[in-house]
């Protein structure tokens, strides 16, 4: 029986994850291991899954239940509790523990691009990707401040966001999949007119490579990165940990 390592998630239909990893096995001459996805239309199907996959050694998890996914796990390492959310999981046993590798692959990411006035940002969207995110910027010492689609405490609406904002806000990530393929016309809605050469936009999403989100900022000389070189090194993280001893 082969190692079988997989994704969960809904919908998979554009996911990244399967083509990456079986070339990768390709590529390494990785033998006896497949990695398929397991699209499931509610987390209360998780259980159901493990037990018919007996192979199953690990898996990656993707929107929308990298929260949603905990209470099904026998325990969390120190960072997935941390954070709040878990992308990967190792299956051992009986066991199913949860891991957090985008922050590392967002940390290592993102920095890259940093400069001395980049202090504070706005985050856009407070789902499972968002609370990586918000971790990492913790350990860069950077304020942030959340704003989501519906008005709660302590997060901002859209609409509370005005020009004068973003002078201060230099830093705007999107942890939403607003702007995934096929929805490439689709964009966070901000006063983008005020966006500057000091600006810097970070794109969780990374089908398309230039989201309209990150066209915007373009446009205005402002810093840009799109989310796929944190995929390639969340997925080699993940890959790393499910090859650790127990």
């Amino acid at each position: 029986m082969p190692r079988t390592f997989g994704l969960i998630g809904y919908p998979l239909s554009h996911s990244f994850s399967k083509g990456y990893f079986t070339e990768k096995f390709a590529k390494e001459d990785i033998r006896d291991t497949v990695y398929e996805l397991f699209p499931i239309d509610t987390i209360e199907k998780f259980p159901e899954l493990i037990r018919s996959q007996p192979g199953l050694r690990g898996l990656n998890v993707t929107i929308p239940y990298k929260e949603a996914v905990i209470p099904y796990l026998d325990s969390l390492d120190e960072g997935a509790a941390a954070i709040g959310a878990v992308n990967t999981i190792v299956l051992s046993g009986n066991t199913a523990k949860g891991y957090n590798t985008d922050v590392y692959g967002f940390g290592i990411s993102f920095r890259k691009h940093l400069q001395s006035h980049h202090k504070n940002a706005l985050v856009l969207g407070t789902g499972g990707a968002s609370k990586a995110v918000i971790y990492a910027l913790r350990q860069l010492g950077i304020s942030y401040q959340y704003v989501s689609r519906n008005r709660e405490e302590h997060k901002w609406n859209y609409e509370d966001i005005t020009p004068e904002m973003l002078d201060h806000y230099h830093v705007i990530i999107n942890t939403t999949p607003v702007g995934m393929y096929p929805h490439v016309e689709d964009l966070p809605p901000l006063p983008y007119e005020a966006l500057t050469k000091d600006h810097y936009l970070y794109d969780l999403v990374y089908n398309p490579g230039t989201t309209a989100f990150l066209q915007k900022g373009k446009e205005k000389g402002a810093v840009t990165e799109n989310g796929l070189e944190m995929l390639y090194l969340q997925a080699e993280k993940a890959w790393e940990i499910w090859n650790s001893p127990v």
